[in-house]
């Protein structure tokens, strides 16, 4: 699903610039496309609480792992020097190190738990340190314009479904708060109990991480091919990663830890509100450079 997402429409080996360590490369976008198994078993973990499809996520991962280390040993032979240089280079030996903590965890005590939150955050550093060299440009204008209305609908999508997931965590806290002081009517209160709120605020929370998951992907490469390694320091992609990153936490809390209740519910508000400065943010400064 997300194999080829690092080159969009281009093939997986599309031409990198002269200068590029082109086998290093070739390793790390091969690691990330395994890697991005293991993302799919999170998203896919989070609605079936299953892991029938933990172990091929598993296999694909620890292959993702063996690519990223002859990766990172082929660039130090081609460079001269432990890929640290950089923030793509950093970010990309970050993600190998969790890879392997997780594995020997793994390997020890058979918890595969941590992998809800660790694939998906492995499979975006590696995504980073593999747009450390751009690749070819867009094909045509038409790809370019489809692949950016599909990175837009999938974050509005993901957007409303965090704002029901708020809404619904409002009317959490409301209807707890009057339980508590025994001040419900039945006949004037219409708000259903607390219970079916719950799985309310749950199933829109998954589906909205995985819209927004999905919607951070086709930014990053969006951004990448578009105006090639300058994507890392626009503003609004470090935002939106940021929010992303806050959202997978909050997944994280509520899947490992059993968070439910009052604190999932404030947990959806403060995602929101986190979600809202980075929407006012990407505002703010796209109408401050278009002046």
């Amino acid at each position: 699903m997300l194999a080829a997402t690092l080159l969009g429409t281009h093939s997986f080996v599309a031409p990198i610039l002269e200068k590029s360590p082109a086998m290093s490369v070739l390793w790390l976008r091969t690691a990330t496309a395994l890697y991005s198994c293991g993302l799919l078993y999170a998203l896919i973990y989070l609605f079936r609480r299953s892991t029938t499809f933990f172990r091929p996520a598993l296999i694909a991962f620890g292959a993702g792992t063996l690519f990223h280390l002859v990766s990172i040993v082929e660039l130090w032979s081609e460079t001269g020097h432990l890929p640290i240089s950089n923030f793509y280079e950093t970010s990309s030996i970050c993600a190998f190190l969790l890879a392997v903590v997780f594995l020997i965890t793994h390997t020890q005590y058979r918890i595969s738990i941590f992998g809800v939150c660790l694939f998906p955050l492995v499979f975006f550093m590696t995504l980073i340190g593999a747009t450390e060299f751009p690749v070819a440009t867009w094909t045509s204008p038409q790809v370019r314009s489809a692949w950016l209305v599909v990175h837009i609908a999938t974050v509005l999508f993901g957007y409303a479904a965090l704002i029901f997931a708020a809404i619904s965590s409002v009317y959490y806290l409301l209807q707890e708060r009057q339980l508590k002081h025994k001040r419900v009517n039945p006949g004037v209160n219409r708000l259903p109990p607390l219970a079916t709120i719950d799985r309310i605020i749950t199933q829109s929370m998954n589906t909205g991480f995985v819209f927004i998951t999905i919607g951070t992907i086709t930014g990053v490469v969006w951004a990448f091919i578009d105006t090639g390694t300058d994507w890392i320091s626009n503003p609004k992609i470090a935002f939106f990663l940021f929010t992303w990153a806050f959202y997978l936490a909050m997944i994280f809390l509520r899947v490992s830890a059993g968070w439910r209740g009052r604190r999932l519910a404030w947990l959806a508000v403060g995602v929101l509100g986190c979600s809202l400065i980075t929407w006012a943010t990407h505002l703010g400064l796209r109408s401050f450079w278009q002046r």
